[in-house]
């Protein structure tokens, strides 16, 4: 699942709706939508779908921008796209590009050299003002990332910008076409919403980023609030006050509700963001009847009106914080609920009262600019784009540059694996991989073609080692199937005649059930390994290696069950190979931390333990318990290799002179290398014939 909150178009008492006074209500529901995202982000158990306040921004957002557009439409005809631009300029840039610098200047001296030039990326991306395209790109699962960007929450911006460039020409088109007949232009909203939001339900199982982060799947929650603009446009709603009281309270209890009953497991947007995006514009238009005994007493109160009247700079300064102290301390230190409330909602409050104060403010409409011609406004936030982003490409360039530290050379790596490892607790300058060439370091199947992204589900045709092979290994899984992928080739060039099939396919694990990929069905995964599992039955291989990672979501299963769940997807799969003729060894899991271990690594070089994990947080030794046993129970083999990885302890980072994992749960190609002297018996004995599970 994932989230972020969006900036809004201001409403104060300086900046009031177009056509009619401040209301206090829907600067109150800034209060309550920003708050839900705060204690969201700061952990609170009980605000698990806090993340929805996102939705109820977008639709006051276009309730407000489309109020004022379609009262200038009415009045004068036409909409001055100049003025219009260049008030949203000097609304919405200054304290998001003052918040954006800042954060940057921090980033460079807490975030780790490893992670420098990735967050510096994400910068330059919100200053260009598509940080939502950028992430949707990177495939980005907000509310899951290890290591989440501190612009990450841009994401919302970028929507509302690009939707601020475009509504205004393609309303006053459609006023015009229309011939400003009020009943047409609302069905015309409604049609315009009504697409997007079913193209937002088409695309969220296809490609959740997508659907997540970009403009044509989100707009419909922007048009909601102008469709509700359009209703209340000059002339108010004929309904009695205890039926608007009603409206209003059933709209407030439908946000609270979804941001106690979401979680990170609800499919998002998709159908989900529906109801907060109703709540919201059932609010907004029953909330325009003053109404005693709705909930408008309440949110015109002081400690709402100021919440709200701060909420875009609280908004963009509590993200940085709390991701920058995180970095501060170490990704592998995660705060407490206790410290992130203190960090995310309590100091982000009067640090946001000052960029509201001195920059938000004075810049909204300063005289010495708003007396000149739009034109200035403009011209001037390109020239400012342009040399924040020269500014952020050189950093950029001095970040990819700059060296890693390094600590003294130690033994190369011994002959066949130990138990327990013997950890190193400095960086080596011998290091294998490099810290700087991690990212790359992946099995050369990949470059190969071999192992297929989350689009491709056709099966694979590749074979290495013996063409003409007498004795057949399958390799079947997910990617960490495919790290281990060294291991076998190493094995396999020791025996001549042996061939070893590939079929892998990222986040697609083995087990035959289907599991979630960012909080969707992984239909393409289901497709994939039905037709793998007929291929290999078919094919009768000698013997198939399994291995998968161990934290996948299942829909509607967790807890215990999900444990229950998985074994018994995994013995299925494991019967099926069997029956066919072919012998399956499972390779247990390996470790998975919280935070990328080479990151941490590049942070502290001369204090590498600092970045090992706990065995028992890093390694969930009792679902591997219960995975071997149901593997066991349909005669499968399984190899555990956890005691070559950690120690009765502690799991470390380096091993002699070899980087463990390249990420936060993938092991090194070299060290997979290095523990292939431990898979070479229990291949060896599949092969003759047979095998009993180990360790």
């Amino acid at each position: 699942m994932q989230s972020s909150m969006t900036t809004v178009e201001g409403m104060t008492r300086s900046a009031a709706q177009a056509g009619r006074g401040f209301r206090a209500d829907v600067q109150g529901m800034r209060a309550i939508a920003v708050g839900l995202v705060l204690l969201y982000h700061a952990g609170v158990p009980f605000v698990s779908g806090g993340y929805i306040g996102v939705d109820v921004f977008f639709v006051i957002s276009g309730y407000l921008i489309s109020s004022h557009l379609l009262d200038s439409l009415q009045r004068n005809g036409r909409i001055d796209f100049g003025e219009f631009y260049a008030r949203r300029v000097r609304r919405i840039l200054p304290a998001s590009l003052v918040v954006a610098v800042l954060t940057a200047a921090a980033a460079v001296v807490v975030v780790p050299p490893l992670g420098l030039e990735r967050v510096l990326k994400d910068g330059l991306a919100t200053i260009l003002y598509v940080p939502n395209v950028w992430f949707a790109i990177q495939n980005t699962n907000y509310l899951a990332d290890h290591s989440p960007s501190p612009y990450q929450h841009y994401w919302s911006l970028g929507v509302e910008e690009q939707f601020y460039l475009g509504w205004p020409l393609l309303l006053m088109v459609l006023v015009l076409l229309v011939r400003r007949r009020r009943g047409l232009v609302i069905g015309a909203i409604a049609v315009f919403a009504a697409g997007s939001f079913a193209l937002g339900i088409v695309v969220t199982p296809m490609n959740q980023p997508y659907a997540f982060f970009l403009l044509p799947t989100r707009a419909w929650e922007l048009l909601l609030g102008a469709l509700v603009a359009a209703l209340l446009l000059r002339r108010a709603l004929a309904i009695p006050n205890w039926v608007a009281a009603i409206g209003s309270w059933c709209g407030l209890a439908v946000i609270l509700v979804c941001s106690v009953a979401y979680d990170d497991q609800t499919v998002f947007p998709g159908t989900a963001a529906l109801a907060p995006a109703l709540g919201a514009a059932l609010m907004i238009l029953f909330g325009s009847v003053s109404a005693a005994g709705g909930p408008g007493m309440a949110l015109a109160t002081r400690p709402m009106q100021f919440i709200g009247l701060i909420s875009y700079s609280l908004y963009l300064v509590h993200w940085p914080l709390l991701v920058l102290s995180q970095a501060a301390v170490g990704e592998q230190h995660p705060l407490d609920t206790g410290i992130k409330i203190l960090i995310g909602v309590v100091l982000a409050v009067p640090a946001a009262w000052l960029l509201f104060r001195f920059v938000e403010t004075p810049l909204r409409s300063p005289s010495w600019l708003t007396k000149r011609r739009p034109r200035v406004t403009l011209v001037g936030i390109l020239a400012l784009t342009m040399a924040l982003a020269l500014s952020f490409g050189v950093t950029i360039a001095w970040s990819s540059t700059r060296d890693v530290p390094a600590g003294p050379p130690v033994s190369v790596a011994p002959s066949t694996p130990q138990v327990p490892p013997h950890a190193t607790e400095v960086l080596p300058s011998n290091l294998r991989p490099k810290l700087a060439a991690v990212a790359d370091d992946v099995p050369r199947l990949y470059g190969d073609g071999c192992h297929n992204d989350f689009d491709r589900a056709e099966v694979q045709e590749c074979r290495y080692g013996a063409k003409n092979a007498h004795t057949l290994v399958a390799l079947f899984g997910d990617s960490h199937a495919a790290q281990w992928f060294p291991a076998l080739a190493d094995w396999a060039e020791t025996n001549t005649g042996v061939g070893i099939d590939v079929y892998t396919k990222s986040s697609c694990p083995s087990a035959n059930l289907t599991v979630l990929d960012k909080g969707v069905p992984y239909v393409s995964c289901d497709r994939w390994r039905d037709a793998v599992l007929a291929a290999l039955v078919a094919a009768a291989p000698d013997v198939v290696v399994i291995s998968n990672y161990s934290a996948y979501q299942l829909p509607g299963v967790s807890g215990d069950k999900r444990e229950t769940a998985w074994g018994e997807g995994v013995e299925e799969t494991v019967k099926q190979l069997e029956a066919a003729g072919s012998q399956v060894l499972l390779i247990s899991d390996t470790p998975r931390f919280e935070s990328p271990p080479p990151t941490c690594i590049s942070g502290n070089p001369t204090s590498v333990k600092e970045c090992a994990g706990p065995r028992a947080d890093v390694l969930d030794e009792p679902f591997l318990m219960a995975e071997r046993h149901h593997v066991e129970q349909a005669d499968g083999t399984v190899l555990g290799l956890s005691d070559y990885i950690c120690d009765d302890q502690w799991c470390p980072v380096i091993v002699d002179d070899l980087l463990v994992y390249r990420d936060v749960n993938h092991l090194t190609t070299p060290f997979v290398s290095y523990l292939a002297p431990a898979l070479k018996p229990v291949l060896d004995e599949l092969v003759a014939g047979g095998a009993t599970s180990t360790p």
